[in-house]
């Protein structure tokens, strides 16, 4: 019976280690996963598009600067937006020179002529780029991957 209980004794020790073993192996894994469904949350976003300025459409550059779209750093660190792209369904393009982007902070890009500020950027356009009923704003960082969409209305 001593021999058999023995027995019995190595083999749920070797059972036991062997899932200690796999459980902390398991471990590390799972945490990454987590960390990998987190990274998925774009680090930069648009957050908000006026694609109507208010009142009429009469191409004055006040107007143009009422349509605008907001890029936010959702990050705890600063982001250098340098060779970004910001586009429109058409094909419209504004690419970011040296802007830093702060942690948490928002940056909006008008479409008309201005100075450019740690707030405010400017297209220096004279037509407007984002279509009133419909369109996509699509910001792409600088070796052109897809970072974050943001669409409105019905396409046609």
């Amino acid at each position: 019976m001593s021999f058999a209980s023995s027995s019995v004794r190595r083999i749920a020790a070797t059972v036991l280690a062997a899932g200690a073993v796999v459980g902390a192996a398991a471990l590390p894994a799972a945490a990454h996963d987590g960390d990998r469904h987190h990274q998925q949350r774009p680090r930069v976003e648009i957050s908000r598009v006026q694609a109507d300025s208010p009142g009429r459409d009469d191409r004055s550059n006040r107007s143009l600067n009422n349509e605008w779209v907001e890029i936010t750093n959702t990050t705890r660190d600063g982001i250098n937006l340098r060779g970004w792209t910001l586009r429109d369904r058409d094909g419209n393009r504004y690419r970011f020179d040296n802007v830093r982007l702060a942690p948490r902070a928002t940056i909006r890009i008008h479409t008309g002529n201005g100075r450019d500020t740690r707030t405010d950027l400017f297209q220096d356009r004279r037509d407007y780029v984002w279509d009133n009923g419909s369109d996509t704003a699509t910001l792409r960082d600088d070796r052109g991957r897809t970072v974050d969409t943001e669409s409105w209305g019905r396409r046609r």
